[in-house]
């Protein structure tokens, strides 16, 4: 009979303490401010940039990842129509960030339009970038992911991943 030798698993994991996590609720007052969670804004003090998302939201990225990607958008070839958008899309809707005394920052009208934003609102951590989103927007985008799970699992997989 065999014997079955059981052996502890170690799991090292490397947290990164600038990564964003989390999904939180908050609403925008009439001015169009809106405070960011507290846990994020202690990893935006060296600043950040709001910009256009995809799929109907806002991203906020901390100043060094905001510099990073605009690296990777200037690499882009200027000759291919989809490059050029994608350019537009993230770079002429980008505003500076800078948070008031009760840790909110104005989200201009022009991005609250974009994504439907009027009230009610998600924050969430995406690792290394936030992301803000109508709160009925964010539920129907939610629901249709996770209703199809398998799929984006399966497509992944089929990636490597």
């Amino acid at each position: 009979m065999d014997k079955c030798v059981e052996t502890p698993l170690f799991i090292i994991s490397f947290i990164n303490p600038s990564m964003f996590l989390g999904e939180y609720k908050h609403n925008v007052d009439m001015k169009g401010r809106m405070a960011i969670p507290a846990k994020f804004r202690m990893k935006l003090d060296g600043g950040a940039i709001l910009t256009r998302g995809l799929d109907k939201c806002l991203f906020l990225f901390p100043q060094g990842e905001w510099s990073n990607l605009v690296g990777k958008l200037m690499n882009l070839p200027l000759a291919q129509a989809s490059s050029r958008a994608f350019v537009r899309l993230m770079l002429s809707g980008a505003s500076d960030v800078d948070f008031d005394a009760q840790g909110r920052v104005l989200i201009p009208e022009s991005l609250r339009k974009y994504a439907g934003i009027e009230k009610k609102t998600i924050v969430t951590g995406l690792y290394n970038r936030i992301e803000i989103w109508d709160e009925d927007e964010w539920d129907k985008y939610k629901s249709r992911t996770e209703s199809a799970s398998d799929e984006i699992a399966e497509k992944l997989g089929e990636l490597g991943i």
